[in-house]
């Protein structure tokens, strides 16, 4: 049978979160049931239900960088027991059959990944809600593992901000004599910058400010350049193999394409829309250059992420906060007043309102 839970929830796009009771599905066979412990707070969770991308159904339950313990199991599972660490992140389902999905990129679904909020259940046809809950139902397929040693409040952004840095370095092959720059020092860029370095990259960070350097290179930065200095950018011409850009809003990539090297490339991991200024292709056909997006990552490469962050030692730099500040939360969001990721404490959801 169903359950009852309570969460938090956005019920239009100008109402500030408030408590919301809802049904969590009973569960299928392949399904597993987990009792939240942390939530991540991702910007999209901001854009979602404030509904800045006009796609949002309310009333709407945000959160997709979820970790907790597994409470129930239905009959077929076999990849998780009751009492295990166990993580949900952006996606809750896929077709199973696309040619993605048949390699392991669930979230370039051609069919469209099911998200873990605001989207529509495959099976039932009924709103997906998230990890700003008690509770969360979700087939094993789509669970994942977390790992002996990590930090479990420290790994819930990693299930978002986490893998969506860690699949270009991967995808791009970084290692060992790399030339990685970041683009940005927020929730995404403070990630990338420690993956980057762990994977034994040389890594420079590209920000406006100069009194981040100092965080940046604790973070794992070798270097800083201002990306508002013309001069500091032509020091650094043909300097990167890949830059990760991480910057969540419209912006002047032509500004970055010359630090590349011949045949390096830049990718998009934090802006979804229209380039202002208008991208300039003559640099890029002259050098094969190129500049390209990526979007999370899979489940199994999610995992990868995981273990290797339980290797060395890696999570999220997090502030942990009470469910019944996350409206403030969102507005120190907008003000990037955060280091680096806001995390929710979800027994704070036993405390009244």
């Amino acid at each position: 049978m169903s359950t009852t839970v309570r969460g938090y929830a956005a019920f239009s796009a100008e109402e500030p979160l408030a408590p919301f009771d809802f049904e969590r599905r009973r569960l299928r066979d392949d399904d597993v049931a987990i009792a939240i412990l942390y939530c991540g707070i991702c910007h999209s969770d901001l854009h979602n239900a404030r509904n800045h991308w006009g796609n949002a159904t309310y009333p709407m339950v945000p959160g997709h960088e979820i970790i907790g313990r597994v409470v129930e199991v239905g009959p077929s599972v076999t990849r998780f027991k009751v009492g295990d660490a166990a993580g949900v992140g952006c996606m809750v389902d896929s077709c199973g059959h696309c040619a993605a999905c048949g390699q392991g990129l669930e979230q370039y679904c051609e069919n469209h990944a099911t998200y873990t909020y605001n989207g529509v259940d495959l099976q039932e046809g009924t709103t997906t809600y998230g990890g700003y809950s008690e509770r969360i139902v979700v087939s094993q397929d789509f669970v994942l593992r977390v790992p002996p040693g990590l930090d479990l409040a420290g790994a819930a952004p990693l299930l978002c901000a986490g893998i969506t840095t860690w699949s270009p370095l991967r995808h791009w092959q970084v290692g060992a004599g790399s030339r990685v720059a970041v683009v940005g020092l927020g929730g995404l860029g403070h990630m990338a910058l420690k993956f980057a370095k762990a994977l034994g990259a040389d890594v420079t960070l590209f920000s406006r400010s100069a009194a981040k350097e100092a965080d940046a290179r604790r973070l794992g930065a070798d270097r800083i350049v201002l990306s508002t200095d013309a001069a500091h950018r032509k020091a650094n011409t043909g300097r990167f193999d890949l830059i990760v850009d991480t910057v969540p809003y419209a912006h002047d990539v032509n500004l970055y394409v010359p630090t590349l090297a011949t045949g390096g490339t830049l990718v998009l991991v934090g802006y979804l829309g229209p380039l202002d200024p208008t991208l300039n292709s003559a640099p890029l056909v002259m050098n094969r250059k190129t500049v390209a997006g990526s979007l999370i990552g899979g489940i199994a490469e999610t995992q990868k992420m995981l273990d290797f962050c339980a290797k060395q030692g890696l999570a999220a730099d997090i502030e942990l906060i009470r469910i019944q500040d996350i409206n403030h939360a969102f507005e120190r969001m907008v003000r990037s007043d955060v280091k680096y990721r806001f995390v929710i404490d979800m027994a704070s959801l036993k405390d009244a309102a």
